[in-house]
């Protein structure tokens, strides 16, 4: 549904008149995309049912019978026959009156509290901690910034992101109050239009994925090593947590009915990933922060999507070359056909947690970041056809990526050829491969997550006021 909004967007840019097209239960997410796009007034027609399941027979009788009713009597505003009837946008579900930020909306034992919270839709499904006026102000004694500050505005429901209720929400989340300063950097990547939000209740369902690079993360306990990516440390669990909790609550994706979080299956990691310096350091390496632009001494946040997490990716030996294909075997099966994506949409940023044993392994042979990059760009190839016929499954389109290179869309490298069965890289650029070191310094084991459309890694820096203790 985003591609269609941008896509509608694009025609009325042209001053003609669009008709959006989605299938059911999207409307809710194509009116949320629609306001950010500003053409909150295109027509949604609901195709109704799964077009990529449905026979030719039934999707012929679907168009004919549903979906050009509609379509006409949207373009001619005449009536629409007997047009299947439409669920409800989120603008049609009643919903409660929200509170003023400093609002008491609620006083009780703490099992009532829970209750209340849930049936609210306030919670992610699990116990939060009250948010009380004197434990979300405890939270301002980590910054100089003013409660009612706008941080941004969140689509789908439009909300403003301020520093207070980044207060409350983190309070919930189980938050201590000196994570405040790295929570208002969360959200500011959440905030910025390229991180586009707008597109977290698609159907691919991705996750944000939170990188922390910097002295805080010594400083506040972060675990990088074993369990990195497991539950267990607060500082890793609550802030990952409050980052789909605000997601949630302050820019309105949630999972239907009646709301805009269309993921068809969706998984859910709620954890920080924070980088391990002291291995970095050790090994010469630039951190993170560094290979995202931003100066050594600073402390950085980066969010960006992931729809996939690799096997464990186990290497071993003396000979380098036996880690390096393993790495590219295993970070190619976790990518797969989805490498259409990068080539298509003109970015991709797929990310590689590296353990400290591994990334010592690879130092000691004189492989850096860079010659990595550069070995899993020239190797990790898959048949062009691959990429070809999955765009089909997912897009319902035709793909030719002989096509693309001809348009100049896309690097010759992909059309040397007009055989289907041909290798082309499935990384397409190499420096937008990210990679981390953490992880348990004893075991051999690496990771890779991977995203799905073009969607950069969106950095800021963590800044603390005076006032902090």
């Amino acid at each position: 549904m985003p591609a269609v909004m941008r896509a509608a967007a694009a025609i009325e840019r042209a001053n003609i008149p669009a008709v959006a097209i989605g299938a059911t239960g999207f409307e809710p997410l194509g009116r949320a995309i629609g306001r950010s796009l500003g053409i909150s007034h295109v027509p949604i027609v609901i195709y109704p049912g799964v077009i990529s399941t449905d026979d030719t027979g039934t999707f012929r009788r679907k168009l004919s019978e549903t979906v050009v009713p509609q379509v006409v009597a949207a373009l001619t505003g005449g009536p629409p026959g007997e047009a299947a009837e439409q669920p409800k946008s989120a603008a049609q579900i009643p919903r409660q009156a929200e509170p003023e930020p400093q609002d008491v909306v609620y006083s009780g034992v703490l099992d009532d509290i829970q209750s209340y919270f849930t049936a609210q839709g306030w919670t992610d499904g699990l116990p939060v901690i009250p948010p009380t006026i004197d434990r979300a102000e405890r939270f301002f004694e980590f910054t100089d910034r003013s409660p009612d500050e706008v941080i941004g505005v969140l689509p789908p429901d439009y909300r403003e992101a301020t520093a207070w209720n980044v207060a409350v929400n983190g309070v919930m989340a189980g938050c201590l109050p000196e994570y405040f300063p790295i929570l208002l950097a969360i959200v500011e990547c959440l905030a910025d239009p390229d991180f586009r939000i707008e597109d977290a209740g698609s159907t691919f369902g991705w996750e944000p994925m939170v990188v922390l690079s910097g002295p805080l993360v010594s400083e506040l306990e972060f675990n990088t090593g074993t369990g990195v990516m497991r539950v267990g440390r607060q500082a890793n669990t609550s802030i990952g947590r409050f980052v789909r909790l605000y997601m949630r609550n302050v820019a309105g994706l949630r999972i239907p009915p009646g709301h805009t979080d269309q993921a068809a299956i969706g998984y859910t990691f709620n954890v920080v990933l924070p980088e391990d310096d002291r291995v970095v350091d050790e090994l010469g390496w630039s951190p993170y922060r560094v290979d995202r632009g931003f100066p050594g001494g600073e402390t950085i946040v980066s969010i960006q999507q992931v729809v996939n997490i690799s096997a464990p990716i186990y290497t071993s030996g003396d000979r380098i070359e036996h880690h390096l294909e393993t790495i590219g075997r295993l970070f190619g099966n976790a990518i797969g056909p989805w490498a259409y994506s990068g080539i298509v949409h003109g970015g991709w940023y797929p990310l590689l947690v590296l353990s400290p044993s591994v990334a010592r392994t690879l130092a000691r042979c004189g492989v850096g970041k860079d010659e990595l990059r550069d070995y899993l760009y020239t190797n990790v190839r898959a048949p062009a056809y691959q990429l070809e016929r999955y765009h089909q499954h997912v897009r319902n389109t035709p793909l030719d990526l002989a096509t693309l290179v001809r348009r100049g869309e896309a690097d010759p490298v992909y059309a040397r050829s007009d055989d289907p069965e041909r290798l082309v890289p499935m990384f397409v650029h190499p420096e937008w491969i990210g990679i981390v070191v953490a992880g348990n310094p004893n075991r051999a084991q690496s990771r890779a997550y991977v995203g799905n459309h073009k969607h950069a890694p969106v950095s800021r820096v963590v800044h603390r006021g005076s006032r902090r203790r």
